[in-house]
Formats: structure tokens, C-alpha cells, sequence
């Protein structure tokens, strides 16, 4: 914690504190949203142009190195869709009726590596290979980059390690996608990280290094261990770059999508979006990219365990990294793995506090109901972190009617979006596990 900061004084100041103390499910609405300009200096919008760029480049290797991609030409993307009754069992659960249009943004599909990180982490190994291989004279922008599937490419690129810190789908997509081009990759892993995902990264031939504490002390040993090693590169969850810029081209693509399913998003017909977040990279740097697209008209909602609210403790706080989850005496266990963060980006942190309309919690106990709810009514299945999102349009029409009514938000011309991460790479032992998890 921040010197000179004691839980009291920010109780006095922020009653809300008490309540997720008390592990109640909490709506917080950021009042500085609007404010002040995003951090241009920090990070500008044409980096999420270049990346994208950058990966439609990337996409002839991606479709010759994983055969899953032909259809989608070497993009790795997921589609929307509606969820019509997901909609009725969550209006179930609202104080009013839920209008407007739901949709599911289907992350927990997306190749390769299976949730939103396939996106941000897989980007950044492409970044940094592409680098090499330029700086090598061994590669040409104007070249077909399917050449990077060939032996040679392979050879080089194991002259060179990756590392990173994770609780799981980070390390899972950086570790797929690095050692498939040939780099030595070490993931540091928490022990919040499932078993499964461990055993997917050996069997790939990453190494994988387990700590008995969490998310923060993984990052910082893999950290220390790679600052010691000029050929490792560390891919830094909570202040990577090319990371945010990955995440960010999601809000491009989406962009068309919705476009092409005639879903108008303006002042009349606003669009709200509900994404699960731990450390923040992957949220927030599809928030960014959605409110550069969309600006006022789209309202952006991350949610968080009970346990794990570290965005929205360091935002409201206005702390961001200077306080942790702990010092709240709050555990930072939860089935939501990917979520079990304490200490929040405070790069990202920054670059929400004009874009963000809110942070929501959400009880574990509602993850797994969420999960078989959607699994019944849609035969989707979500891994526990992405119904984080799910419970987004019940908070907000539960405890956020005064947004809706500042907003002059008419409910029945909004679309709402659940962004969904993790799913289709977990084990269908795991999955029976979580599916017959009592709450």
C-alpha cells in the first residue's frame, strides 16, 4: 500500500470500501469518466492501426502453422451472437425488465489458444519475431510471412527465449504461439493456474515454473529472471504495450461485425459492454479501442470477483498499483483464475479513468450458476472467469438505474455485449467438474 495510507482514512472517504469488504456484489460508477483526455503521450491510437497491420501480415504463417485458421484466412477472431434465452434468464434476475438486444462476443472460441489472450499475448510474440527477423535481414515486410514456418526460421528463432508471468491463458497463448515458432518460453505460473493449463504448456514444450503465491509474485520473479538474460524478451502483463494495441484491434473487428449485422450504435441506440478483468491489459485495451471508435456512445462495464476487485479498488481509490486486494483483507481466491489479481495495472488503470463507466463484483457462487445457465439455454460453455460478464447487465440494472437515467438511456434501443474469454481449450473432464460444481 501507497506510505501514509491507512484502510481507515480511505473508509472515511470511500463508504463503498465496506462493502467489499463485507463481500458484498457492489456497482462503483466512475465519476471521473469523461474528464480528462486519455494519455496520448502514453499510447496513441496508431499503434492499434500498425498492430493490425501487423497481424494481417502475420496471417499467411497462421493459417500454414494452425490448420484451424484456413476458414478465417489466417485471422484470429471470434464471431458474435445473440443469446436470446441467456437474455430471459438474466432478466430473471434483474429488479426491472431487461430490454434491448444481448449478445455474446464469443472469445471462449477463439483459435489457438482459446480466450481474449489469444489476442494481446499471441500478438506480442508476433511483434517481437517480426523485429528479429527484420533486424536479422532475414525478413521483408513485402514478404509472404508464411516463410516463418520453414526450419530455418524455427532454428533462429530458439536462439531466443520469451518469458511471462500468468495465471493461465496469458501463458497459454504466449506459450503456443512461442514455441510454435521455435522459442524457448518460460511461463511463470501462479498457483491460482489450472492444473490443465500447466500440462497443456509442458506438453508443448514450454517450461513452466509454479509458485505457491499469486498472480504479482509470479510477474515479478519472471521479471527478475529474464532482466538477467539479453536473448529473453518479457512480455510484462501489467505494462506491455504492444499487449493494450493487441487487445485494441478486438474494438476494429467488432466494429464491422456489429455493422454487418445491422446493429446501429449511436447517441439513440447505445451500446453497453460488459468484460471480465483481472490485471486489466485485455479489457482495457479493448475499451480503449471501442471508445475511440464510438466515443459517448458506448458504455463500458468490467467485472471482478469479490474476493479479487483490484481495478476497481485502485480506480476509485485513485491508488491503482499503490494498493492491493490485501490490504482490504480480502483473499484474492477465486475459480475465476484469470481474475485472481491483487494488484491492478497501473498503466491501464490511468488510461480507464476518462473511458471506464464502471466496476462491478461478482460472487464466485454466480460464475458457476452463469455457466451451467448459458450451457442449458445456449449449449455454450465458458470457462468460470467469463461469466464475470455475464453478471454485468444485472448489476447495472439492479444498481445503476441512475446512470441509465443520467445517460438518458432508453433500454429498449441499447445493445448490451458480453465479452466472453476462455472455453473451448478446457478438458471435457474439467469442464463436467465445473458443470457439476455445487453453490
Amino acid at each position: 500500500m501507497a506510505e501514509n495510507i491507512s484502510v481507515n482514512k480511505l473508509l472515511q472517504e470511500f463508504p463503498l470500501l465496506e462493502d467489499l469488504q463485507s463481500l458484498k456484489t457492489v456497482l462503483w460508477l466512475n465519476e471521473n469518466k469523461g474528464k480528462n483526455p486519455s494519455l496520448e503521450a502514453e499510447f496513441s491510437f496508431k499503434e492499434v492501426l500498425e498492430a493490425e497491420q501487423r497481424l494481417n501480415r502475420f496471417s499467411s504463417y497462421i493459417r500454414v502453422a494452425f490448420p484451424e485458421t484456413v476458414a478465417s484466412k489466417g485471422i484470429i477472431e471470434s464471431n458474435i451472437r445473440e443469446i436470446p434465452a441467456m437474455s430471459k434468464w438474466i432478466e430473471a434476475r434483474c429488479n426491472s425488465n431487461f430490454a434491448g438486444k444481448l449478445l455474446l462476443k464469443c472469445d471462449h472460441d477463439l483459435p489457438i489458444s482459446g480466450s481474449i489472450k489469444a489476442r494481446g499475448g499471441i500478438y506480442e510474440v508476433l511483434k517481437y519475431a517480426e523485429e528479429l527477423a527484420i533486424e536479422n535481414n532475414l525478413l521483408d515486410y513485402q514478404d509472404d510471412y508464411a516463410r516463418l514456418n520453414e526450419d530455418s526460421f524455427h532454428q533462429f528463432f530458439n536462439r531466443y527465449k520469451l518469458a511471462v508471468g500468468s495465471t493461465g491463458n496469458l501463458g497459454l497463448s504466449i506459450g503456443i504461439m512461442g514455441a510454435k515458432l521455435g522459442f524457448q518460453v518460460t511461463v511463470h505460473m501462479s498457483s491460482d493456474a489450472k492444473a490443465w493449463k500447466k500440462q497443456l504448456l509442458r506438453e508443448k514444450g514450454v517450461e513452466v515454473i509454479e509458485y505457491s503465491s499469486d498472480y504479482s509474485k509470479a510477474v515479478e520473479e519472471g521479471r527478475k529472471q529474464a532482466a538477467l538474460n539479453p536473448m529473453c524478451h518479457f512480455i510484462d502483463d501489467e505494462n506491455s504495450k504492444a499487449l493494450f494495441a493487441g487487445y485494441a484491434v478486438a474494438a476494429l473487428r467488432l466494429k464491422k461485425q456489429l455493422h454487418d449485422a445491422n446493429i446501429i450504435v449511436d447517441a439513440d441506440h447505445p451500446l453497453f459492454v460488459y468484460l471480465p478483468c483481472g490485471v486489466g491489459g485485455g479489457p482495457g485495451g479493448v475499451s480503449y479501442g471501442l471508445k475511440k471508435i464510438y466515443g459517448d456512445n458506448v458504455h463500458l462495464f468490467f467485472g471482478e470477483p469479490t474476493e479479487s476487485p483490484c481495478m476497481l479498488l485502485g480506480m476509485m481509490t485513485g491508488l491503482h498499483d499503490e494498493i492491493s486486494v490485501a490490504d482490504l483483507g480480502l483473499t484474492n481466491q477465486t475459480e475465476a483464475d484469470g481474475l485472481a489479481v491483487g494488484r491492478a495495472s497501473k498503466f491501464v488503470g490511468k488510461m480507464m479513468e476518462p473511458i471506464l463507466s464502471g466496476c462491478y463484483t461478482v460472487e464466485d457462487s454466480f460464475l458457476f450458476k452463469g455457466m451451467r445457465a448459458i450451457w442449458e439455454e445456449e449449449q455454450i460453455f465458458m470457462e468460470p472467469s467469463a461469466h464475470a460478464a455475464v453478471f454485468g447487465p444485472i448489476a447495472l440494472f439492479n444498481e445503476g438505474k441512475y446512470y441509465l437515467e443520467q445517460n438518458n438511456v432508453n433500454p429498449e434501443n441499447s445493445t448490451h455485449l458480453i465479452w466472453s474469454t476462455g472455453g473451448n481449450m478446457v478438458p471435457e473432464e474439467q469442464r463436467q467438474e465445473f458443470l457439476k460444481k455445487k453453490v
